[in-house]
Order: structure tokens, then C-alpha cells, then sequence
């Protein structure tokens, strides 16, 4: 099923909203703070040679099954392709020979709406954003100014990058974009298409080209849980017997 036949019902689903492309909810302030010291940490950490220089994103209320990281992928997939799994809210970029990039995701209405294939038609640094009318219409006193666009900056819902995703050169009206509420990551929200952590939507943005292939599912469980659970096994079992050896008498 293409990315077109699940538009028409998002659009029969929720109106207006699509209508008005992909959207967040509005100009929330960002939410920093210490990512803390560990090393899963330090990827979110202040971004200072961006256009708008970036503070670290506070990941402390974020489950850290949603950091970035790289997986086993049991995935039918091509390396190079995006795959989106809106149900377990996970995005996958894939690497062959048998892994994947794996970031966490946070889920709008909209992105819950679709499902099949498209394109990356283009890609954006700090876009800018415009309410829909219906937002307009909403939160005049939030969201009237922003008619003709709020441009590129911390503030922009977002965030410091956009991949445009279009089915046969048309432009679906969906997003894969930052965010300025990154606590939301591995949630269902109210708005907005794929949203991700501002660092982890740039790395996205480096590594894929413009006419990457997305492929968006809505699967029961993670393309990578199989793999996830053998690596926890193993690395329970490699614990156990250093323990086990350890006590061991020493000849």
C-alpha cells in the first residue's frame, strides 16, 4: 500500500489537521538540562556550532530503550532504508548484515494515521514552521503571529531539521522532524508526524540522502526484539560466568 492510500484516510480521519501538513503543537519552550554522565548520555549533549547554537536535551524522563543505538534488525529491508514503526515508536535506519540505527520517536494523530511507502523529496536545516488554520483558529493568542511562518530557532516546533516525505514527486504533507518537547519521546501525543530528538533527527539528517526509501508499519512487537533479548542473554551469561570463575581457588 502506498504512502498516498494512507493519506486519503488520514485525511478522512482527521480534516483539517492534515490538511495543513504535519504539524506540532505549538511554540513550547525547550526543555534542557543535564543529560547526565554516562556515556548513552553524552550523544545529547550541547550542540554550539549549530546556526542556533543548541543546549543538551534533559533525556532524564525518557525511557533509555529510546536512546540512540545501534541494533540487531530482522527486518526484510535494504541497508539504506528508513522504517518506521509507529506502534512500538521506533525509527530504524538500516545497516545490513543484520543491524540497524535505532532512535527513539514520539508518535502524532497524524503519524498514527499512515502506513506503506515514500520518499525522502527533500530535507530542511532549521525549518520553518506554519500552523495550520485550524491551529489558528484554536490559539489565535499562540499561534495567529506565526500565519506566514515562524522561522528556524530553538523555539520552532520542528526543531534543527525536517525530512519531507513525498509519494511519486507529491509531497504527503508528513514529517520526520525534531522536537521542542523531548519528553515526549516514545509517547503517543496530540500533534505532529515522527518527532525525534533534536540530536538524534541531525544524525538522521547526515547520514540519508535525498530519495531514501520510508517504509512505515505498525507491528506488534520491535523488528530488533529478538535480537535485543539474545544480546541481554548473552551478556547475562558472560556475567555469570566471570562471577562463577572468579571464585574459583587459584592454583
Amino acid at each position: 500500500m502506498s504512502l498516498r492510500a494512507s493519506l486519503c484516510f488520514g485525511l478522512i480521519f482527521l480534516g483539517s489537521a492534515v490538511l495543513g501538513g504535519c504539524v506540532a503543537s505549538g511554540t513550547d519552550s525547550i526543555v534542557t538540562g543535564s543529560v547526565g554522565a554516562s556515556p548513552q548520555h553524552s550523544i545529547y549533549g550541547p550542540r554550539p556550532q549549530e546556526a542556533h547554537p543548541m543546549p543538551a536535551t534533559n533525556v532524564s524522563g525518557v525511557n533509555p530503550k529510546y536512546f540512540r543505538k545501534v541494533v540487531n534488525y530482522r527486518g526484510p529491508e535494504a541497508a539504506g532504508t528508513i522504517v518506521v514503526d509507529t506502534n512500538n515508536r521506533f525509527l530504524y535506519l538500516v545497516q545490513g548484515n543484520g543491524q540497524a540505527l535505532r532512535y527513539g520517536i514520539g508518535v502524532g494523530k497524524a503519524g498514527l494515521a499512515w502506513g506503506g511507502t515514500a520518499t525522502v523529496g527533500r530535507k530542511a536545516v532549521w525549518p520553518s514552521w506554519t500552523p495550520t488554520s485550524d491551529m489558528i483558529e484554536r490559539e489565535p493568542e499562540r499561534n495567529a503571529k506565526w500565519a506566514n511562518g515562524m522561522p528556524g530557532g530553538l523555539g520552532n516546533p520542528l526543531g534543527p531539521r525536517a525530512l519531507y516525505l513525498y509519494d511519486n514527486g507529491r509531497d504527503t504533507m508528513f514529517r520526520i522532524h525534531g522536537t521542542t518537547e523531548p519528553q515526549t519521546i516514545g509517547k503517543a501525543v496530540s500533534s505532529g508526524c515522527i518527532r525525534m530528538f533534536n540530536q538524534d533527527v541531525i544524525d538522521l539528517h547526515d547520514r540519508v540522502p535525498v530519495g531514501t526509501r520510508v517504509v512505515v508499519l505498525h507491528n506488534s512487537s520491535p523488528l530488533d526484539q529478538f535480537g535485543d533479548a539474545m544480546a541481554s542473554a548473552a551478556t547475562s551469561i558472560g556475567k555469570g560466568f566471570t562471577e562463577l570463575t572468579a571464585k574459583l581457588p587459584q592454583r
